[in-house]
C-alpha cells in the first residue's frame, strides 16, 4: 500500500510540474547546446558594464533603459518604451511577446501620467508588471526606467 501510494504521489508531482512547466525549464537550463548571445554591449574605460539585451534559449532580457535629456515623464516615457522596442527587434522579438515588465519612477505622483503613454504599447494582452518609485531617483537623472523579459 505504501509504495503504490508513494507512486502515486510521485506520478501527482511529476504532472503537476509538467504542467506548471518546472520540467522544461529545468531540462533547458541543463542543456548544455543553449549559449547566451548578448548584444549591444555598454562599456566605460573599455571594461564591460551590461549589455543592452541577452537572449537564453527563447527568452530575451532587455537591459533598463532611461532617457536621459530634459523632458516631462510623458516624453521620457515615450522614449524609453521605443528604445525599449528596438532592443527587443535586435533580439528578434516583440513588445506583443513581452512576459514581464519593471517600471523605476523617480516621483511615485508620475504614475497615472507614464500609464497614460504606457497604454496599449504592448498589443492587446500586456505583460505582468511592476511598478515602484525608488527613493533615490533613476540613474542618469531619468524620469523613468524600465526594463522587460519577452520571448522569441
Amino acid at each position: 500500500m505504501k509504495t503504490q501510494r508513494r507512486f502515486l504521489l510521485k506520478r501527482l508531482f511529476t504532472s503537476i510540474a509538467g504542467v506548471a512547466g518546472l520540467g522544461t525549464s529545468t531540462r533547458a537550463l541543463a542543456e548544455p547546446t543553449l549559449e547566451k548571445e548578448v548584444t549591444g554591449v555598454v562599456a566605460q574605460d573599455d571594461i564591460p558594464l551590461y549589455s543592452g539585451s541577452t537572449k537564453l534559449g527563447n527568452l530575451v532580457f532587455v537591459s533598463g533603459a532611461g532617457a536621459h535629456f530634459e523632458g516631462d515623464i510623458r516624453s521620457h516615457t515615450d522614449h524609453v518604451l521605443k528604445e525599449i522596442e528596438k532592443e527587443l527587434i535586435k533580439a528578434g522579438s516583440s513588445m506583443e511577446k513581452v512576459l514581464k515588465v519593471n517600471v523605476l519612477l523617480h516621483d511615485l505622483k508620475d504614475y497615472k501620467a507614464m500609464n497614460e503613454v504606457y497604454k496599449g504599447r504592448f498589443g492587446k494582452n500586456p505583460p505582468v508588471r511592476t511598478t515602484v518609485a525608488v527613493h533615490a531617483g533613476v540613474p542618469g537623472n531619468s524620469w523613468v526606467e524600465i526594463d522587460c523579459v519577452a520571448y522569441v
